[in-house]
């Protein structure tokens, strides 16, 4: 938390006194710095909060108010590798600020994040920022703006500037009015002559697209009469044009605090408040779809955990976002984790789940302190400790009338990390702290890998990753070592052979005898293993094929040149030999394993690695050098196919070992925007090259 700060005492009432709005910019747009600026105009003695890693890549939440509206602000990551933390900001939030600079425009992070905004139906409103910077230009900006995000962003504000060309306000294009911070404090008048030229060369297309967009046939008959119509009216149509989700008001605010007043207003008056909410896909137990109805607190409640932290020391903390009805501090209610209702993908770490808890005391912020209630009514964001079994993306409702709200689409982390723990003290406490760490953060996905058993942190990039690295060591205390991630390489006959394994051990005594002779035959990709007797004339002892099998088996497991499993081979018993005293299990075991390595030699062993389909999203303009990068990665492409708005889709056969950083590269060659999946596809010989490199090592190591 940051520095105490005088209490402030806020009442809600009403949904319709709520407004949610989630702040969304890339890296470096000054999103977070207009964050802090709205705090400091509400917050008496607010200092803003340190520099932390911790602070850039998580949602951050607080509350402000004005004229009696309480207007919860979450503070979403720009960064890519967080977008599971944005995806939970927008199910939580009404109506979204979305931050652009004026210096850098809409970078390809820009797009991203819009694009998360369009796919949800969200509201938004555009602020620019760094107008203060040399050469920038708010006309550019909005013109940038409006060539990548449509015909729907109109300015709501154009910056008012001195004799000196500096930026000392704005000018309101609905209200006619200036706003002047050039001594230090907002200072609003009518605007002179010379303002209201400049604000009517903006103001009749603002105008139009809000009576358009808010569908409001009245206001449009007395725009076309050239009838004034009465400010009030206009800004109600604010409200219903924004909701649509197809006019976006822009708003010029400086790090300085020009423009926040005006931003704040057009949130209270303009943005969409909960009442107006309605959830994409919510259903019964049974999967069967149901309707919310009016929002209301008397409603049943709805509920869902937007996100979920873990503290070694004050336990689990669950972010609520209240849809509908009342939450009260001793209700009983169902929590429920049904991502499989929906179709969606269930971990091992994350199953579906029902439980029944209840509810104990929780907190509300105020400024950006906790402070405590025993209701919270539809709208309302609340934090809730100890619900020990909710997790994020999880309904919570009223179990007379239990629901489940289709989670927001998890991103799918695309980076592994082979980890394992530096000490054995560590390794006692590694499970827990990866528990831990999953409960957290939905975004890392654990795996032992099969063929390797290499313990894989699945991560969303590179700052992802660091900061996985980071809680395990500072925040549970746990070391751990980075390993490159294996591939699970296998070995394979590419051309038929025979082999005689022979077993004879004397000692004196009782000794040891087996003798064997085997074919083997290439099967086709993915067979497996075929054995098969076809000994005649009792040459091996019918209770000791098996034997024989068993042998083969076993090296089959350890491999030959390279110590990977062999696979895909039919092994022919046909001839052999015994001893009727020294013949056993044993002897016919090893002489099996004695035959699976004398056949093998490196003319006729080929290795096998694992393929991935790839399938890459990336602009057009990148394509050229995606495709140049899977060539390099010894990748096929099996084709690609036009995508939606300038994007193609590229899909591809890429070995496994080419693809541990893809997820770094593919950011890199795409400038932040490329996306991929990779599913498995099945083993491909490995060029001899590589597979020589391979088996070089293995033998060296051994």
């Amino acid at each position: 938390m940051s520095p105490k700060v005088n209490p402030i005492q806020y009442k809600v009432s009403s949904p319709a006194d709520l407004r949610n709005v989630v702040l969304i910019g890339s890296a470096g747009s000054g999103k977070t710095t207009l964050f802090e600026n709205l705090l400091k105009a509400r917050i008496p003695g607010y200092r803003g909060e340190k520099d932390d890693p911790e602070r850039a890549s998580a949602l951050a939440l607080a509350t402000i108010s004005n004229n009696d509206v309480i207007i919860n602000l979450l503070d979403a990551p720009g960064h890519p590798d967080f977008v599971s933390d944005l995806r939970a900001a927008l199910r939580a939030a009404d109506a979204a600020v979305f931050v652009v600079s004026a210096v850098d425009g809409i970078d390809p992070t820009a797009a991203v994040l819009w694009n998360e905004c369009r796919k949800v139906n969200m509201p938004r409103a555009v602020v620019v920022t760094k107008l203060d910077t040399e050469n920038a230009s708010f006309e550019a900006a909005v013109d940038g703006i409006r060539a990548a995000f449509g015909d729907g962003v109109h300015p709501a504000y154009i910056p008012f500037v001195n004799d000196a060309g500096e930026i000392i306000g704005n000018l309101s294009l609905l209200s006619k009015r200036t706003h002047d911070y050039s001594s230090g404090e907002r200072e609003a008048r009518d605007a002179n002559a010379d303002e209201l030229s400049l604000i009517e060369d903006f103001r009749g297309d603002y105008v139009e697209s809000i009576i358009t967009e808010s569908e409001d046939e009245e206001a449009m008959e007395a725009y076309l009469m050239e009838e004034e119509i009465p400010n009030d009216e206009m800004i109600d149509d604010v409200m219903k044009a924004m909701y649509h989700a197809t006019f976006f008001p822009v708003l010029p605010v400086l790090g300085s605090g020009i423009g926040i007043e005006e931003l704040i207003g057009l949130i209270e008056r303009g943005f969409p408040t909960p009442l107006r909410r309605q959830l994409a896909s919510v259903s019964d137990m049974s999967g069967n779809p149901v309707e919310l109805g009016d929002i209301s607190p008397d409603a049943p409640l709805v509920a869902q955990v937007i996100r979920t932290t873990s503290d070694p020391f004050a336990g689990r903390l669950s972010v609520v976002r209240i849809f509908n009805g009342t939450l009260k501090s001793d209700a009983q209610v169902q929590i429920a984790g049904q991502k499989g209702l929906f179709g969606l993908y269930v971990d091992e770490h994350h199953p579906d789940h029902i439980e029944s808890e209840r509810i104990g005391a929780f907190n509300v912020t105020q400024g950006t302190e906790l402070i405590s209630r025993t209701t919270a009514v539809a709208g309302e964001i609340v934090l809730l400790a100890k619900l020990a079994k909710a997790e994020t993306a999880d309904t919570i409702t009223d179990p007379a009338k239990p629901l489940v709200i289709e989670p927001w689409p998890a991103p799918t982390p695309l980076l592994p990390i082979a980890v394992q723990a530096a000490t054995r003290n560590d390794e006692d406490k590694l499970a827990n702290a990866l528990n831990r760490l999953t409960v957290e953060d939905s975004s890392v996905l654990l795996q032992r890998a099969e063929g390797t058993d290499q313990l894989l942190i699945w991560t969303m990039g590179q700052g992802h990753k660091d900061l996985v690295m980071a809680r395990l060591k500072d925040r549970y205390g746990v070391n751990v070592e980075e390993a490159p991630v294996k591939v699970a390489l296998r070995e394979t006959f590419i051309a038929p052979a025979q082999a005689t394994g022979s077993h004879k051990k004397q000692s004196g005594g009782h000794g040891q005898f087996g003798v064997c002779h085997i074919r083997i035959e290439p099967l086709p990709r993915g067979a497996g293993f075929e054995f098969v007797d076809e000994v005649v004339g009792g040459s091996v002892p019918r209770q000791y094929i098996p034997s024989v099998e068993k042998g083969v088996r076993a090296q089959l497991e350890r491999g030959t040149v390279s110590g990977n499993p062999l696979v895909d081979i039919r092994v022919i018993l046909d001839d052999g030999k015994s001893h009727p005293v020294d013949s056993s299990d044993m002897a016919f075991q090893t002489a099996g394993q004695l035959a699976i390595k004398e056949a093998a030699t490196p003319n006729n062993i080929g290795l096998l690695e694992p393929l991935d389909t790839v399938t890459v999203t990336i602009g057009d303009e990148f394509l050229g050098a995606v495709m140049t990068d899977i060539s390099n990665r010894r990748g096929q492409v099996l084709g690609s196919d036009s995508g939606e708005q300038g994007t193609t889709i590229v899909r591809a056969l890429v070995p496994q070992s080419e693809l541990p950083r893809y997820a770094i590269d593919l950011r890199g060659l795409a400038k932040g925007t490329g996306t991929f999946t990779r599913e498995f596809h099945g083993y491909e010989i490995m060029p001899p090259a590589a597979a020589a490199e391979v088996i070089k090592a293995a033998q060296n190591k051994s």
